[in-house]
């Protein structure tokens, strides 16, 4: 009888140490449930941000290029104008010859 209680009590303190480790791990895993959630929220946060920025370097982008365009519409304007002075100046020079 004796052997039985001893055994008893061991099964009792092996129950006791494995309610205590599901504790903690059920502690634990609210602890990681809780930082899974921050970290989602920081992750959504960033995504947003990250599609604001993308937005904006887009936006960048276009005014650049119509900038450019405008610049490039202008300098060949500019060629233009100085061709036809340049044959203007070509034509006076022919009619004198």
């Amino acid at each position: 009888m004796a052997d039985l209680s001893v055994r008893l009590s061991e099964i009792e303190l092996k129950l006791r140490k494995l309610i205590a480790l599901k504790d903690q791990l059920v502690e634990k895993n609210s602890e990681l449930v809780r930082q899974n959630g921050e970290l989602q929220l920081k992750v959504d946060i960033l995504q947003t941000e990250n599609e604001e920025l993308r937005d904006k370097i887009n936006k960048t982008t276009i005014v650049n290029a119509l900038g450019n365009e405008k610049e490039i519409e202008e300098s060949r304007q500019l060629i233009k104008a100085l061709v036809k002075e340049i044959d203007q100046c070509v034509a006076i020079l022919n009619a004198e010859q």
